[in-house]
């Protein structure tokens, strides 16, 4: 079920690099990774940006502007995106830099959607 979905978004997204299921404790949970995505070490990026989530969940908590739910990041050779499925599973989402940003969030976002039940504490 996962891995359809990852793949979904991927398809649906122009330039996508691959698409993630993660932990906060930085395992992935499952995933779905071009051959550009692997060329890119997609799956160790990942993992590094698990020190991120947590780091922004930290710092929600202490502002009390609410939870954490999105955080993009943009670097030279790629565009991060992470939606929040709870307080200890994400989606990520990774484009090339002229890939299509708002489509991609549209996508995780449906993805946060439909996978609320199954990550849900």
């Amino acid at each position: 079920m996962f891995k359809e979905m990852l793949q979904s978004i991927i398809e649906r997204t122009e330039g996508s690099l691959g698409a993630l299921i993660m932990g906060t404790d930085g395992i992935a949970v499952e995933s779905v990774v071009g051959e550009a995505g692997k060329e890119a070490n997609l799956d160790i990026a990942a993992a590094e940006f698990t020190s991120l989530v947590r780091n922004a969940q930290r710092a929600t908590n202490e502002t009390g502007l609410g939870s954490l739910r999105e955080l993009v990041i943009s670097l030279d050779k790629a565009v991060i995106a992470m939606r929040l499925l709870s307080r200890e599973y994400f989606v990520v989402l990774a484009l090339s830099p002229d890939g299509n940003l708002g489509r991609g969030r549209f996508e995780l976002r449906k993805a946060e959607l439909q996978l609320a039940k199954e990550f849900s504490l």
